[in-house]
């Protein structure tokens, strides 16, 4: 039924903003994109496919939505928060250059992190001849060799070759947030949640 009239016609047409549609007493909504939140585990790659590994999307096979890709890339040996969607001018606008989305990492090390780091990233660290953007190191206060990292930009590996520049090596990395969204805490790693309304309408509207 549209509107509590049964439909008799396929060529019948409804606006999806407005109509009621039912099914054997079942109601259907209208949702034109989807937004996932995955915590991607270690081992799996950030990609649509992939002929070896087992990419973020095979976690995904049974998820409603159309032409589902990942928002920028994420570290194959990396875990944590990959944010997932069919909104391609979303994600294009979120991925441009100019946008700087923070992203909010874990980073694990092998010795610790002292001050002069701490001064060192917010100067901006120098990378094959370029100076990365400041950001943000806060060691642990009750473990130094665990420290939050967060960046404005995406260069390859960028957060082990910040530190690795300075003779640190990162034994283990997990990205907690993109933004003002953060990886659920009791979202484990492999699973997935969709976006709340709430959630959807604060990225649309604000960003990330």
């Amino acid at each position: 039924t549209v509107n509590g009239e049964t439909a008799k016609s396929p060529e019948q047409k409804v606006d999806e903003t407005k109509d009621t549609v039912t099914l054997d007493g079942h109601s259907f909504s209208y949702q034109k994109y989807f937004y996932y939140k995955l915590h991607k585990p270690a081992g799996v790659v950030t990609a649509v496919r992939d002929h070896h590994d087992q990419t973020v999307l095979d976690l995904l096979v049974d998820a409603p939505g159309k032409d589902l890709s990942p928002v920028g890339r994420l570290d194959k040996d990396t875990e944590g928060f990959v944010l997932i969607t069919d909104n391609g001018e979303f994600a294009h606008r979120i991925l441009a250059p100019r946008s700087h989305v923070p992203k909010t990492y874990t980073a694990r090390l092998d010795r610790p992190a002292g001050p002069e780091l701490v001064e060192a990233f917010a100067a901006g660290v120098v990378l094959d001849g370029r100076t990365c953007m400041p950001a943000l190191l806060a060691p642990d206060p009750d473990d130094p060799r665990t420290a939050r990292v967060v960046l404005r930009q995406g260069m390859y590996h960028q957060v082990k070759r910040m530190f690795g520049a300075y003779g640190i090596t990162v034994t283990a990395l997990r990205r907690d947030a993109i933004g003002g969204l953060a990886l659920d805490p009791d979202l484990e790693p492999g699973k997935c949640r969709k976006l709340s309304k709430i959630e959807v309408e604060r990225i649309l509207t604000e960003g990330l």
